[in-house]
């Protein structure tokens, strides 16, 4: 493989990435979040893996970098994304305890913890799509205030 064939195949490896972090992101109390068991896959390791770096570290996770979900927003997670093979198995009834969700500061946190070579390119992925999330957060603010009309946009 030639010097540019492997930087298209690394590209195109990090934009794949990006693409399944994308997804892997969920709104939950006005939050954007991973959940534990998706940061498991993204960074190649069990869950329980994950909970444990937690555990053992419960000072660089306040509760604006992580967060364990009700048994409430798990209900509604489950009902909202039945149609997913991954969500179903992640979402398991089987499960004793409820899901850790971490925010964007947390999957930073996390990742000064979990140090390997893939723990680094999955952050960086991470902070690529979180970046990408909020251009487009921005992008659609611009879009509604250029669509409302002037006085309205006056009073808000």
């Amino acid at each position: 493989m030639t010097k540019i064939e492997e930087q298209i195949n690394i590209k195109s490896v990090g934009e794949l990435v990006v693409q399944k972090v994308e997804s892997m992101i969920l709104g939950i109390r006005g939050e954007n979040v991973i959940l534990d068991a998706d940061v498991a896959y993204l960074y190649g390791v069990e869950t329980k893996r994950i909970n444990e770096a937690v555990k053992n570290n419960p000072d660089k996770f306040p509760e604006d970098y992580m967060f364990v979900i009700t048994d409430e927003e798990l209900q509604v997670l489950r009902s909202t994304r039945s149609t997913s093979n991954i969500l179903r198995s992640k979402f398991s009834t089987k499960s004793r305890t409820l899901p850790k969700a971490f925010t964007e500061k947390g999957l930073y946190m996390l990742a000064t913890i979990l140090r390997s070579k893939k723990s680094i390119e999955v952050t960086f992925a991470i902070i690529e799509t979180f970046v990408k999330v909020r251009k487009m957060k921005r992008e659609l603010v611009d879009l509604h205030n250029e669509t409302m009309s002037p006085e309205r946009a006056r009073q808000i």
